[in-house]
């Protein structure tokens, strides 16, 4: 069964712990991202958010600066040129998302959620999607991060890279409206090891083992 209050309690102990746990990988990066690329450390950018309403995401900044009015816009592909030389290796580890702890901390995300969309993007789902997507708190990680963690190598790949970009959203839409039919305390702790799993094996298919009764993806 699904409890907000303990899904809450959940992610203030989580996020807590990960950001002191995590301490001694997040100051080096705060350094490093200082002293190289844009010297710029965090990226705020508004994100659609609980009740389809508005808030800052954090990042680690990762792209030059005004990256999203040029080049490529809002989408990002495999090896973006707008993506500094620290930023690609914080985006392939997915270090880049840890800030959004302090989100989560503040009540603004959960641990598990849909992704948090620029409104752009959003609009993209169906309308039946947009309706309930964010009935609940949008995560740092969750079902459409574990299936779409090679979006970028997709839409790269394509020929026609905002066309590709458009045409996913049925689907990416699909997994979340499982999420928010299935959503409960076991799924959201199997979203947080799967997503531990990917990390380590990146081209693991677990995900449809764990959860198979997923929408079946049907592009490569």
């Amino acid at each position: 069964m699904y409890n907000p209050y303990l899904k809450r309690l959940l992610d203030i102990i989580v996020s807590f712990l990960a950001l002191i746990i995590l301490s001694p990988v997040l100051v080096p990066v705060m350094l490093l991202l200082l002293v190289t690329g844009e010297r710029e450390v965090f990226y705020f950018q508004k994100r659609v958010g609980k009740g389809n309403n508005f808030f800052h995401v954090w990042k680690f900044a990762t792209m030059v600066k005004n990256s999203p009015n040029i080049g490529a816009g809002i989408i990002t592909l495999e090896n973006d040129p707008r993506i500094t030389k620290i930023g690609k290796f914080l985006r392939q580890s997915k270090l880049n998302e840890l800030p959004q702890l302090i989100n989560v901390l503040k009540g603004d995300m959960s641990i598990v959620g849909p992704r948090p969309l620029l409104q752009k993007s959003f609009k993209l789902y169906p309308e039946n999607v947009q309706e309930v997507v964010y009935d609940n708190k949008p995560g740092i990680t969750g079902v459409g991060s574990l299936i779409f963690r090679d979006e970028e190598r997709i839409v790269a790949q394509s020929e026609n890279p905002q066309a590709t970009y458009e045409s996913i959203f049925p689907y990416k839409g699909a997994l979340e409206l499982w999420y928010h039919k299935n959503i409960s305390f076991l799924v959201d702790i199997q979203i947080i090891f799967l997503t531990a799993w990917l990390v380590l094996f990146p081209g693991s298919n677990m995900a449809y083992k764990v959860f198979r009764n997923l929408p079946k993806r049907e592009f490569k």
